[in-house]
């Protein structure tokens, strides 16, 4: 007969059947749910402000320029971020990381009265900051807490609650500034109404779980190692850009938040008046919420070969997205940078037929990020189970994904043609189709065997036994 550890004490306790109820509380459903609430208060409310263009500012300056500071710390800390993880747990790491995104809105509100960009950049660094070790942890609890057969599902779960919260932010500006049509900044009562949001996120965060409390229907957990080291994250964390799993996932994660730059500032941001883009805002993010169920199902229950179902919503993401750069190409043709902002008359939801055209395409740029990413995020989760091992292979995702998006703001601040930024975002989506292709023929397994990522057991006889796997996970 097995047992399990108490966490709390370190003693043995008989094994005894799981509670397979899905709405435990330390279920991977309600866990994965509650993560999903908290991203829809902080990046989802920070994807609905970026969104209208410019951070609701008229002159997009302070915006690109704090999403440089933003995506710079990104960068680094989404890297850094798994072992932070690994070494805090994820209460502390997501209540540091979504505290920042309150004083990110903050700069906006304080911007609207004090044209002054410091505090504006310096805020967006620190959101880098946090933002990496959010996402970090997100990425870690979406991809290991779920059954391996349904990480699709539980992604879209997720996928669809975050995007949620784009849909309200997008709201909140739309009825704000309804009565106003004219180009012009929003008003201090919107970045208000992002800030609680934010700040009800924040204190979310405190109910997420340990990794090792979070019990799946089967009586395994999600790791049984309860607490990392400094020194073996950093060794862990460099091994990740020698590891040709990671490299074939570089292109995909560069062009994942490269191509927004574009959509916001430059589709959302320059083609429609102020009201107009945050209503654009609630279909783009609830364009999210489809791309994610839709592409969540085809990758877990399509085919019963695992494999198999990995390249065919490969292929069915890479089709749509030539179909959806090919229209944004035809939309691009019909205006450039040099017609901004006096030879272009912004839309209004209200004009009909000139106005649908535009917002299908900016519709349908939500879907394709939508399945984009929760494409990569199933292939991330297909290969490794283990919390430890996932947290850090998502923190190399979301760290490369924002040097990307540190780079496409500064291309924008420079004034870069906007057909040569539309063809750099739909040549680096291209290029991420085959290796990804790649990484799922040589890496992703439809037989489960127990190696280094797979789930480890959870009965095990003695303590002792407890420090010889981190033991040997630290040699790893």
């Amino acid at each position: 007969m097995g047992s399990y550890v108490d966490e709390e004490n370190g003693k043995e306790s008989p094994k005894s059947p799981p509670n397979n109820s899905k709405f435990r509380y330390n279920s991977p459903l309600v866990q994965v749910g509650l993560i999903g609430l908290v991203c829809f208060c902080c990046p989802g409310m920070f994807n609905a402000l970026s969104g209208m263009g410019g951070g609701g500012q008229v002159d997009h300056t302070a915006a690109n320029n704090a999403n440089t500071a933003l995506y710079t710390a990104f960068t680094i800390f989404g890297i850094l971020g798994g072992g932070i993880y690994n070494i805090l747990g994820p209460q502390k790491t997501l209540f540091v990381g979504c505290s920042t995104y309150i004083l990110y809105a903050g700069s906006f509100l304080y911007y609207n009265h004090i044209k002054h960009q410091a505090f504006v950049v310096v805020a967006g660094g620190l959101l880098g900051v946090g933002a990496g070790l959010l996402w970090a942890a997100q990425g870690a609890i979406m991809t290991s807490y779920p059954p391996h057969d349904r990480k699709g599902t539980y992604i879209s779960m997720f996928w669809s609650i975050f995007n949620m919260g784009g849909v309200i932010g997008g709201l909140i500006p739309f009825v704000s500034n309804y009565k106003r049509t004219t180009a012009a900044s929003v008003n201090d009562g919107t970045y208000i109404g992002f800030m609680v949001f934010m700040a009800i996120g924040t204190f979310l965060s405190l109910g997420i779980l340990h990794p090792s409390k979070v019990v799946r229907n089967d009586g395994s957990t999600c790791t049984n190692i309860k607490y990392s080291s400094v020194s073996v994250e950093l060794v862990q964390i460099l091994k990740l850009f020698g590891n040709w799993k990671m490299l074939l996932m570089v292109p995909a994660s560069w062009a994942s938040n490269f191509f927004y730059t574009y959509q916001f500032n430059n589709v959302n941001g320059v083609l429609f008046n102020l009201r107009t883009r945050g209503l654009n805002n609630v279909f783009y993010w609830g364009a999210q919420m489809i791309g994610s169920v839709f592409i969540g199902a085809m990758m877990d229950y399509s085919f019963k070969s695992r494999r198999t179902r990995g390249l065919v919503g490969i292929a069915v993401v890479g089709v749509l997205s030539t179909a959806i750069w090919g229209g944004g190409l035809a939309k691009q043709l019909q205006y450039s940078r040099d017609d901004v902002p006096d030879h272009i008359v912004l839309l209004d939801f209200k004009d009909g037929s000139k106005f649908a055209g535009p917002f299908v395409l900016y519709f349908s740029y939500g879907l394709l990020d939508a399945m984009f990413q929760s494409m990569v995020y199933w292939v991330i989760g297909a290969l490794a189970d283990d919390s430890e091992i996932l947290s850090r292979y998502t923190g190399f995702y979301k760290g490369i994904q924002s040097a990307g998006g540190a780079v496409a703001w500064q291309v924008d601040s420079h004034n870069v043609p906007f057909m040569n930024q539309l063809i750099a975002n739909w040549a680096l989506t291209t290029i991420s189709f085959p290796l990804l292709v790649a990484l799922v023929v040589l890496a992703v397994k439809d037989v489960d065997k127990d190696e280094k990522g797979a789930t480890k057991e959870v009965a095990i006889p003695s303590n002792r036994d407890i420090s010889t796997t981190a033991d040997n996970q630290s040699k790893e």
